[in-house]
């Protein structure tokens, strides 16, 4: 697969979930995200080190790899080969989750079908396990917010970060205009994926709650996932937004 395959896969199927941001006329359609949150865990073809290998056959050049220990997560950051938007992949760390929910959610993901976990689309085919229970979900959501997200939604697109900058406007007046189409925004990422730099202002915007129908036939709305707006303050510097993105103090680099 080509990178730009797989860029266009990853977003097709990030609107696919959240159609509101799909349908976004705000700024024009060619606009690039200035980087891709992407959500997987540490178990077999999911881990982030059998993805990075994946990923740098498409041209991503992995620039950091770094802990955040108080959300047992694991990061890296990869850049394309031109200027494309880069990635910023989060990997669950399952031996951070206490016994109980980590044995639920290794056993759910076990389910996964052999076919389902190869290809290199494994971050854009959707949840390749079977759905979990409420009740299941509800357990892992106290033990981590992604543990949850991650049983309903697998390994993929969590959300896209664009610089508004680049799309030729005001912080403060695209996030003007998307509380008028009934997208507040909010300081802090859904799902606690990562702590954010002074450096930059940045807005996450909640996609529309979406009717999940879990295992066990419940209906539930659910908002699983969303939009990033971030500008650079004037003594940021000269890099790139996905590098500033989150804080020094937050990360334990990983040589």
């Amino acid at each position: 697969m080509q990178r730009d395959e797989f860029v266009q896969q990853l977003w097709l199927d990030y609107i696919h979930s959240h159609p509101d941001i799909g349908g976004l006329r705000l700024w024009p359609l060619s606009s690039t995200a200035e980087y891709l949150t992407l959500v997987t865990l540490n178990h077999g073809p999911f881990s982030a080190s059998v993805l990075n290998n994946r990923l740098a056959h498409m041209g991503y050049r992995q620039v950091a790899h770094y802990a955040m220990a108080d959300k047992g997560l694991l990061i890296r950051l990869l850049a394309p080969d031109d200027q494309g938007s880069w990635l910023v992949l989060a990997e669950l760390q399952l031996g951070t989750l206490s016994k109980l929910p980590r044995e639920a959610l290794a056993a759910l993901v076990n389910q996964s079908h052999p076919q389902d976990c190869k290809g290199h689309n494994l971050l854009c085919r959707g949840r390749p396990w079977p759905m979990p229970s409420w009740s299941l979900y509800q357990q892992l959501l106290k033990a981590h917010p992604l543990a949850a997200w991650l049983a309903v939604m697998g390994p993929r697109l969590h959300h896209a970060g664009f610089d508004c900058a680049e799309l030729g406007d005001t912080l403060t007046a695209l996030n003007d205009q998307l509380e008028k189409t009934g997208m507040p925004g909010e300081k802090e990422p859904q799902n606690g994926v990562f702590a954010l730099s002074t450096l930059i202002e940045h807005h996450f915007y909640p996609a529309m709650p979406q009717r999940i129908i879990f295992s066990d036939g419940d209906e539930h709305r659910l908002c699983l996932g969303g939009l990033a707006l971030t500008q650079k303050h004037l003594d940021a510097g000269h890099e790139r937004i996905a590098e500033i993105l989150i804080p020094a103090h937050a990360r334990c680099e990983i040589v």
